[in-house]
């Protein structure tokens, strides 16, 4: 196993090159039996946090503490990290835990849908992680226009997934993600600190996609949604 630290996101998969991998099949059965003892491992850490959360007796405390920590010592063996790093990423929050919001947004040109160009040079939707202080429509007009420098107007949404289900690397804690179509009012691509380009690609020509930001399925769901117009009606997991 392998893991990568993309947008200070724990994430966790397959390393092909792993030594131990001697087919296919194999690799396929390591993944999936990692992934359970990730599912159940992100499952302690929440029933942790929540009892942090409700809890009341000094005891009762103490030991919901040891199971987080030991939720983060198991899933820094897993994901092959030190155990600060993890405990940092894993376990940093308080409250009951859930997930995390993500918009992504739609934009056609002539049949064409827009994507930037991230800076490890594969090509994504425009979005990112929604504000606390700003709702999913506003979001999805600001990443916009940060990443692509569009103005936007959000009309529609296309689909609300659960980004475990659909993109990889597989991410220790929930994420929603929102993609919506948006109506261009304005604006041209500008230099910035996240994406290095835009462009309009046709549905059977899209470059090499960061998939676990967007997938090619994501932006196909997204072209049928604009071929279909207001008769769309959104999907979800």
């Amino acid at each position: 196993m392998s893991n990568i630290i993309e947008d200070d996101a724990l994430a966790y998969g397959n390393d092909s090159t792993d030594s131990n991998v001697t087919s296919s099949s194999a690799s396929n059965s390591n993944v999936t039996s990692s992934n359970v003892w990730v599912d159940w491992i992100v499952e302690l850490q929440s029933l942790a946090q929540a009892g942090l959360t409700y809890g009341t007796g000094r005891f009762d405390l103490e030991r919901y503490e040891r199971i987080r920590q030991i939720s983060a010592e198991m899933m820094a063996r897993i994901a092959d990290m030190p155990p600060e790093k993890v405990a940092g990423l894993f376990c940093n929050e308080t409250g009951y835990q859930t997930p995390k919001l993500d918009t992504r947004a739609a934009i056609f040109r002539d049949g064409r849908i827009l994507l930037v160009r991230e800076l490890d040079g594969r090509w994504s939707l425009p979005g990112g992680w929604c504000d606390v202080n700003v709702s999913v429509g506003e979001n999805t007009a600001k990443e916009a226009r940060e990443e692509s420098g569009l103005d936007v107007r959000p009309v529609r949404i296309i689909a609300v997934q659960d980004r475990n289900r659909h993109n990889t690397p597989r991410y220790a804690y929930g994420v929603c993600k929102v993609f919506m179509e948006c109506e261009v009012l304005g604006g041209a691509f500008e230099a910035n600190s996240e994406t290095t380009e835009s462009g309009w690609f046709a549905p059977g020509a899209l470059p090499a996609m960061a998939v676990e930001k967007s997938t090619a399925e994501q932006v196909a769901l997204c072209f049928r949604a604009h071929e279909a117009g207001t008769a769309w009606t959104p999907v979800f997991d």
